[in-house]
């Protein structure tokens, strides 16, 4: 059984670990994997057609705790004690549950002082300063434009094969390259940076958009991005509509149109004889971008491809702006190396 100490409004847990209100998803699952030994039979609970609608839920049954983060930032916003028969709880290091002690409301009075009746007050996350700040990476630049930008990656992939090649144009495609392009993985932005191996300047960025129910889910933090689509119109000038992390791919064909060819088929397992019991996800190209789309018609991805000839004069992409709270914690494996639950 665990023991655990409560500290209002901030955080449960004990000395070897703690779930803290605000902590990203990925902290959270980093601790329950360290930990598995002692917390187990966990769930995860999410909409599968709605995932922006409910809360994401793990659910510790064995300990009767649920950890509640909110479905668009991903963040821990209700720590949840529903059974208190599984575990142990203290307030200062003195127990006011436990197998001796029941919780009592004149227990609780006891340990925590006056008190109210319970509800939903505003989460903290709401009065959380965020400090935002800029940083800009562009088509074209170097491996140390990057690094100075953006500071190390947490890995760096070499491709070793590129499955996408059979549905290239090119009468080369199968020809094998003499070096490999390689990823900068940066897991608390979400985004990957393929450069190519012989230039080595930035030609591709591949934006995460961290839905439950994907693949990859929980291996990238969720990327807040904010894509600029020109809408070009007979007769009329042309305007410009965004596309974020939550866009549907139905309401992005309404403004792009409809790909003319049909969809790359992307079925991810682990190794031949697994199966992906997420099923597979879609690709679309439109205007140099691939969107890579769930069955629930939400995006999985946008991999956003520079100019056929970039130079080091043309800038083409900003990245979002990103608080301090997205750069901390988690692990990213990149788009062809993958794993699930690996943090």
């Amino acid at each position: 059984m665990l023991d655990l100490e409560v500290v209002p409004e901030r955080s449960l847990g004990n000395e070897q670990w703690e779930f803290t209100l605000g902590m990203p998803l990925a902290q959270a699952v980093a601790i329950l994997q360290k930990h598995c030994r002692i917390i187990k039979n966990i769930q995860v609970l999410y909409s599968e057609q709605s995932p922006l609608s409910h809360d994401l839920i793990l659910n510790l049954t064995q300990d009767g705790i649920k950890l509640l983060f909110d479905a668009f930032n991903q963040r821990l916003k209700v720590i949840e004690v529903y059974d208190l028969t599984k575990v142990k709880l203290k307030y200062c290091g003195v127990h006011f549950n436990s197998q001796a002690i029941a919780p009592t409301i004149e227990q609780i009075d006891q340990s925590f002082g006056a008190t109210h009746p319970g509800g939903c007050g505003p989460s903290v996350l709401a009065d959380a300063k965020m400090r935002v700040f800029e940083r800009c990476v562009y088509f074209g630049d170097s491996c140390q434009d990057v690094l100075s930008t953006l500071g190390s990656p947490h890995k760096v992939f070499y491709k070793s094969e590129d499955k996408m090649k059979i549905h290239s144009p090119s009468p080369h495609k199968q020809v094998p390259s003499k070096c490999n392009d390689y990823f900068f993985n940066y897991c608390t932005l979400g985004v990957d940076i393929l450069f190519d191996a012989n230039t080595h300047k930035v030609k591709k960025f591949v934006l995460h958009t961290n839905y439950p129910g994907h693949y990859n889910f929980n291996i990238y933090h969720r990327c807040e991005f904010k894509i600029p689509l020109v809408i070009k119109q007979d007769g009329a000038d042309s305007q410009t509509e965004t596309c974020t992390t939550y866009s549907k791919w139905d309401s992005i064909q309404d403004l792009l149109g409809h790909p003319v060819e049909k969809p790359v088929v992307l079925h991810r397992s682990s190794s031949p004889n697994n199966t992906n019991p997420f099923g597979s996800t879609f690709c679309f190209g439109l205007q140099r971008m691939i969107f890579e789309v769930m069955q629930n018609n939400h995006i999985a991805s946008v991999t956003l491809y520079g100019p056929t000839r970039p130079s080091s004069q043309l800038r083409t992409l900003d990245l979002p702006h990103l608080s301090t709270q997205e750069r901390c914690g988690g692990e990213i494996l990149s788009t062809i190396h993958h794993g699930a639950w690996n943090c």
